[in-house]
């Protein structure tokens, strides 16, 4: 007789316990109990991602009085040949960074992302952005102690990537 082969067993015990747990999800969702629709979007800034303008943008994201900073990297291409992907990494290296904004100037909707990080984390973030034209990219950081501040960088964009 074969010895049991212990990676099988930790296997079949992992699978039977992600049965289970889905199985209890599952069950509390038809129940009710849980509804994602009200957790995962809560905190999301609706007018600011919503806003057709830069300027309205940046108010409504409390972004207006942002000063500028050298201590924000944003790392992409120069020449994007098409605007439906355009790969962009952004790095804090302000202490106390909390949340990142990201916004494409000239975008039908200025807003593309905003991300808030925990205390202790990387401020660090790569993205793939949809650029309708050339266009600045403008970070905006804030901070734990309430201040504001951004960077920008220029991007060139060959072929439009927002329905153009």
């Amino acid at each position: 007789m074969c010895a049991p082969d212990p990676d099988f067993d930790r296997l079949r015990r992992l699978l039977l316990k992600a049965a289970s747990a889905g199985g209890s999800i599952g069950a509390l969702l038809a129940a009710g109990v849980l509804k994602p629709a009200s957790v995962l979007a809560a905190d999301w800034n609706r007018p600011a991602f919503a806003a057709t303008s830069l300027s309205e943008a940046l108010r409504a994201a409390g972004a207006a009085g942002s000063v500028a900073s050298g201590s924000i990297v944003i790392k992409t291409v120069e020449i994007a040949e098409n605007g439906a992907q355009v790969p962009v990494e952004v790095i804090s290296n302000l202490s106390g960074s909390q949340t990142l904004a990201v916004f494409v100037d000239k975008n039908p909707m200025p807003l593309a992302a905003s991300l808030s990080f925990t205390n202790g984390s990387l401020p660090r973030v790569r993205l793939p952005l949809k650029m309708a034209e050339s266009s600045r990219i403008r970070v905006v950081v804030w901070t734990a102690d309430g201040k504001t501040y951004h960077a920008s960088r220029e991007v060139k964009v060959t072929l439009g990537g927002c329905g153009g």
